[in-house]
């Protein structure tokens, strides 16, 4: 293990030194980066022991209890299999054989030493032009490069001065860079001639992506990083040309330990979180001290809406480099999703004193103003940043936010477009246009945007739930649709509970009790876990209470009705109506409006002597063509047969008499009652009605006109009180 780090330091050691020499300071400054970031050696042993594999796993353990001191920065909680042990093989990934690329020689000692110093000096000074004129009459490589780099920035630097003329600093412009046709006949000839360096094919690659020749482009950029695969800048812009995981799988790359930092980056924007986390966490084994890593995983904890740990590696990072501005612009928008108004509040203070012209400190400084509702003021930030970085793809799209908030809608557009231009990927911008296309009441649009959004992000509930409220709008009532979608939601870690609330809802609404009921379940247990009440958490109670009483589950319905008294309102009232109505249930008496049955019995005795349900006018009638028209509320026996009128009035009077004898609790009386001769009389011709084997000594059916429902009251053998 000692020998690889050793390897992997005196690379990166060498490859700091030719990139910062030919100008490539982002690139030189992550692999100086990268170098420090190597795993210390560990204290010096007896050979013997530090080959055994004892020691081996005790450096292991030894390495995982520093970095839980550490806060567990640098590792998930959850372990993963291999994830960069130090007793497997000496590699980044444990078990891997790489590719052993030889470091190439400079040749800075014969190509004019002193002119290269004075044409690198110029271009330090962004004197590019100036640079250029000084190598125009040298033949090596090293010069050639930092030739045909300093036309190309000098090109670029006209551009953006051309594209402020015209169209003002975040203007729209067709400026191009003129050097771009001259730069691709030149670097095209050394190519052929095969007399150009892994640099110059870097520089190739860039000058035939600004031309749109992204295929080329790709396939000068995968020579350029094969012949030397410490150019991070190289890897970067190849990264940002594989826009699908087939183009990424279909490069022809070698094995180099520095594949591994490519895959996992590109993976992170491709959103393949997961394979992306295990790269770098694999990583960590060898560069266990990097920043740029913990960073990355930090990153990819925050895409995943895990937002704890991210916050976790980042606190830590902050103490360990109190200046870093590099990946701070997404901690801030950690902090702002969760409304940490402290710790964004500290972090722009400090960047502010660090570095307040840089590009991530106006973003930093544009999420304090907005969180703390200052919107006109944060969008003057956005506008700074995009100002000295026109290609900032979070400050575009976080503009647009702003504007939203301000209601300017034509602004919102157009930010989140310009986003959409830079970064085709960038679900935000595709969430924030079908924003604004809700927003204007144009729903298939929004949706189309929200398609988009979710398809590149299919992990965030928030974008299917916005999928899901475009489909339940009034223009498109797809329920069905909506209720996928608020599936996925709930599947995909929804913290705010949303999905499953609106579940319950949507299937209450469809008439599907029994789903309505297991989500309403889910959503009260999650509202008891995170200790939330409200008005969801009583709607819950209720739907849960109402359900369980309609099939004949009292005692949870009971459960529930009685969590309902603890609160005030409309709710508390119907709670105890339904608790009332289970005790009658449970005495062996039906739930039903005495009220509305005394009327019933009142009406029909008032309409009794107009003989339109007697049996004789219904046999006389069998055969017309015209039916006895029906009263309102009428009184019968089983469909085999009819009550006289008389009996109907005497049975439905006794009836009646009975229940209110037997709420007042005087069942003696209801005994004596059903005991009487009148009663008898009813019971035998129901006997002859229905044969002496029947149970049902008496029925009566009342119709209700409004609702169409039925209320049997039967008098069984042996029973003491009515049963419904």
């Amino acid at each position: 293990m000692a020998s690889a780090k050793e390897t992997y330091r005196a690379e990166l050691r060498s490859a700091a030194r030719q990139l910062g020499e030919r100008c490539l300071y982002s690139a030189a400054k992550w692999a100086a980066e990268l170098l420090v970031g190597v795993e210390p050696d560990a204290a010096p042993a007896p050979s013997a022991a530090m080959d055994s594999p004892s020691s081996s796993s005790a450096a292991s353990g030894g390495r995982l209890l520093h970095l839980h001191r550490s806060g567990g920065s640098s590792f998930r909680h959850r372990p993963r299999p291999g994830a960069g042990s130090s007793s497997e093989v000496g590699t980044p990934l444990g078990g891997v054989s790489y590719v052993s690329t030889p470091i190439p020689d400079d040749d800075a000692f014969d190509t004019g030493g002193d002119k290269y110093l004075l044409a690198k000096t110029y271009f330090d000074c962004r004197e590019y032009r100036r640079a250029a004129h000084v190598l125009q009459n040298q033949g090596g490589r090293k010069a050639v490069f930092l030739r045909c780099y300093a036309l190309y920035m000098a090109g670029e630097k006209r551009k953006e001065e051309e594209m402020i003329e015209l169209e003002g600093s975040l203007g729209k412009s067709n400026a191009i860079n003129q050097e771009l046709v001259a730069l691709e006949r030149e670097l095209s000839t050394y190519k052929r001639t095969g007399s150009i360096d892994s640099f110059g094919l870097y520089l190739y690659g860039i000058v035939l992506r600004d031309k749109g020749c992204e295929g080329l482009a790709r396939t000068i950029l995968v020579e350029s990083v094969n012949s030397y695969p410490w150019n991070w800048s190289a890897w970067s812009e190849l990264q940002s040309l594989c826009t699908s995981s087939d183009i990424l799988n279909n490069l022809n790359l070698k094995n180099h330990w520095m594949k591994d930092f490519f895959l996992a980056n590109a993976y992170l924007e491709l959103k393949m979180h997961e394979e992306s986390l295990k790269r770098y966490e694999r990583l960590m084994g060898v560069f266990r001290c990097s920043g740029y890593i913990q960073a990355q995983i930090a990153t990819v904890q925050y895409n995943m809406r895990d937002l704890d740990e991210a916050e976790m590696i980042f606190e830590e990072l902050l103490r360990t480099d109190p200046f870093r501005v590099d990946s701070m612009d997404i901690y801030s928008n950690l902090l702002y999703a969760k409304e940490s108004m402290t710790a964004l509040s500290f972090l722009a203070h400090r960047v502010f004193l660090t570095d307040k012209y840089r590009a991530e400190s106006c973003c930093i400084m544009a999420n304090y103003y907005s969180l703390k509702g200052q919107h006109e003021k944060s969008v003057l930030y956005f506008r700074r940043a995009l100002k000295l970085n026109r290609k900032y793809l979070s400050a575009w799209t976080l503009m647009g936010h702003e504007y939203v908030e301000l209601k300017n809608t034509p602004a919102a557009i157009d930010a989140y477009r310009r986003a959409v231009d830079i970064n085709p990927r960038d679900y935000r911008a595709w969430y924030g246009l079908g924003q604004i296309y809700e927003m204007m009441g144009m729903p298939f649009y929004a949706l189309y945007y929200f398609q988009k959004s979710s398809y590149l992000q299919p992990n965030d509930a928030r974008l299917w739930i916005a999928m899901a409220q475009c489909y339940e709008s009034d223009p498109l009532q797809m329920i069905e649709e909506a209720i996928k979608c608020y599936e996925r939601a709930a599947n995909s870690n929804d913290t705010e509970g949303i999905a499953l609330h609106q579940l319950a809802k949507l299937h209450g609404m469809l008439g599907q009790s029994d789903e309505a009921a297991f989500y309403y379940k889910k959503d009260l247990e999650r509202m008891e876990v995170e200790e939330r009440q409200g008005q969801n958490f009583v709607e819950a109670l209720l739907f849960l209470a109402k359900h369980y009483k309609s099939i004949g589950r009292f005692e949870e319905a009971e459960h529930y009705c009685t969590r309902l008294l603890d609160y005030t309102g409309p709710e508390k009232e119907t709670a105890k109506s339904i608790l009332q109505g289970l005790k009658r249930a449970r005495s062996g008496f039906p739930s039903m409006d005495i009220d509305q049955f005394t009327r019933c019995g009142r009406r029909f005795l008032m309409n009794k002597a107009c003989g339109q349900c007697s049996p004789d006018r219904r046999r006389k009638e069998k055969n017309s063509s015209e039916g006895c028209a029906p009263l309102e509320t009428s009184v019968s026996m089983s469909p085999v047969g009819y009550f006289p009128s008389f009996l109907h009035s005497v049975m439905l009077s006794v009836c009646i008499l009975a229940i209110r004898l037997h709420i007042a609790g005087a069942d003696d009386l209801v005994r004596m009652m059903l005991a009487s001769s009148c009663w008898s009389v009813a019971t035998k011709r129901t006997r002859r009605l229905h044969g002496a084997k029947m149970s049902v000594t008496g029925m009566i059916q009342i119709p209700n006109s409004n609702s169409g429902a039925t209320m049997h009251i039967a008098f069984l053998q042996g029973s003491e009180s009515p049963t419904v």
